[in-house]
């Protein structure tokens, strides 16, 4: 049976004695209040992930933001897999919609990050998603396979059981804009429909896929309650204790 994930992506905000503070903030309320077997995770800056791994205990999990796709070496500013996963993190996001638009990482190096950080025994939260001109002109559904087939397809099937998927449309990260139930609905369908095509029925049923697109406490009860929606990868909300813990939460009802 797949997971049911919430997971915080607090991008580049935060210092250290404000990171610690917010999430001092989440494991307390995640302990008190969430009820039920979802996953809570927090993916923060590097400088935080030591410490939060820390803290987090069994009530919150951890991950990184992103990984280097070689083992180690002379890169300098880089972080490795290795690295991330010494300090307890147990996730890492591969992928994200900024890191391919502003740093320019294109589906044949995600490959090689899922693959480096799944042989360090990290789950990757691999992140696919089509811009706002892509979804206006009809080849989104185009674009999302060949994210995967170029990316993530060419693992095993056992490899490819370890990952999370989590669906951004570009066009409403940041900007208010959500996508409707019914449109989130169709594309994770769609997400697993391709997963069975090339696996199996029994391991695209067990990848959880998750809603990342401006997702906030008012919208992810809806959006949850679709058959193919499993949580949500959380940008701004996640810097709100009560809005991230209110998002965990909605798996309560």
């Amino acid at each position: 049976m797949r997971k049911k994930i919430v997971a915080g992506n607090w991008k580049m905000n935060l210092d250290y004695a404000e990171g610690i503070s917010l999430f001092s903030e989440i494991v307390n309320m995640v302990r008190d209040e969430k009820q039920g077997e979802q996953l809570a995770i927090i993916c923060a800056p590097s400088i935080h992930l030591n410490s939060l791994a820390k803290l987090g205990g069994n009530t919150v999990s951890i991950g990184a933001q992103n990984c280097h796709q070689k083992e180690s070496g002379a890169y300098t500013g880089e972080i490795s897999a290795k690295m991330i996963k010494s300090v307890g993190c147990e996730y890492v996001i591969i992928g994200h919609s900024e890191r391919r638009q502003y740093f320019a990482e294109n589906n044949e190096l995600l490959a090689e990050k899922t693959i480096i950080a799944l042989q360090n025994g990290l789950t990757p939260i691999f992140c696919i998603g089509e811009t706002l001109d892509e979804r206006n002109n009809g080849s989104y559904f185009e674009v999302l396979k060949s994210q995967l087939e170029e990316s993530i397809f060419g693992l095993s099937a056992e490899d490819f059981g370890k990952i999370v998927i989590a669906y951004e449309p570009v066009w409403a990260i940041g900007t208010g804009l959500t996508a409707t139930s019914e449109q989130a609905q169709e594309v994770h369908a769609f997400i697993r429909k391709e997963i069975a095509g090339k696996y199996d029925s029994v391991v695209a049923d067990n990848t959880s896929i998750l809603y990342g697109g401006s997702c906030n406490p008012k919208n992810a009860g809806e959006l949850f309650a679709q058959t193919d929606i499993d949580g949500g990868l959380i940008g701004g909300a996640s810097l709100k204790s009560r809005d991230f813990v209110d998002i965990v939460k909605t798996f309560n009802a």
